[in-house]
């Protein structure tokens, strides 16, 4: 009887272990540089032949120094730079953004379902904020000025919008994943292709479908370079 409870309990505590794993795991070697060419598939990449390594592949060269086009719809522009521009980030579970922000330009709401964020206001003025799980749905939102930090967990639908009418906005976020993905809600919930049954979004917003035709109808733009 004692064995049986203490080999449940073992079970417990490594499942409950295995929650706790939440983003990328920790790497086994030095360095994994993703070799892009492999046709093997896995969790992430493929490691290149060490031989082959040189130190391009950890190198970037002048990509977030310059300010980006902020004209389209929602206003701004974010430059990624993750595993897919940089190779040498695989299994290091990490990666870079800069967001760009037109005057009363915003990164819409979304959310990273592989990284917890860490955003830094280089220039301007941000109003930013997340929103708990259910059943709360509790808003935490700040006004964050030039130096200000915000931190944006894993998972979260959360937001930025620059509340000045004459200055832009720039900002630095890192990541926690070597690629986090980036969900905007707008875009997936009527921008999907195939778009989502009207009825569904008609019932789960509680509107005419009418409603629902018009905003499927738009040009949904998608802000991630």
């Amino acid at each position: 009887m004692a064995s049986t409870s203490y080999f449940l309990l073992a079970v417990f505590l490594a499942l409950v272990a295995s929650q706790a794993i939440a983003s990328d795991p920790s790497p086994l070697q030095d360095f994994c540089v993703a070799d892009k060419d492999s046709p093997v598939k896995v969790n992430g990449f493929v490691c290149k032949d060490p031989m082959h390594v040189t130190a391009d592949d950890f190198f970037k060269a002048a990509e977030l120094d310059k300010p980006r086009n902020t004209k389209g719809k929602v206003g701004s522009n974010v430059t990624l730079i993750n595993v897919m521009q940089l190779a040498g980030l695989n299994t290091l579970g990490i990666s870079l953004a800069r967001i760009d922000y037109a005057p009363l330009g915003e990164n819409p709401p979304h959310t990273h379902p592989r990284a917890t964020e860490i955003l830094t206001v280089l220039e301007g003025t941000l109003y930013v904020g997340f929103v708990t799980s259910n059943p709360n749905n509790t808003l935490f939102a700040k006004v964050l000025n030039k130096g200000d930090v915000f931190v944006f967990p894993e998972g979260l639908i959360h937001f930025q919008f620059n509340p000045v009418h004459d200055k832009p906005a720039v900002a630095l976020a890192a990541l926690s994943s070597q690629n986090p993905g980036a969900i905007t809600i707008a875009n997936a919930v009527f921008g999907s292709k195939p778009p989502i049954s009207d009825d569904v979004l008609a019932k789960a917003f509680q509107v005419e479908k009418g409603t629902i035709d018009w905003l499927q109808a738009q040009f949904w733009e998608n802000n991630h370079n």
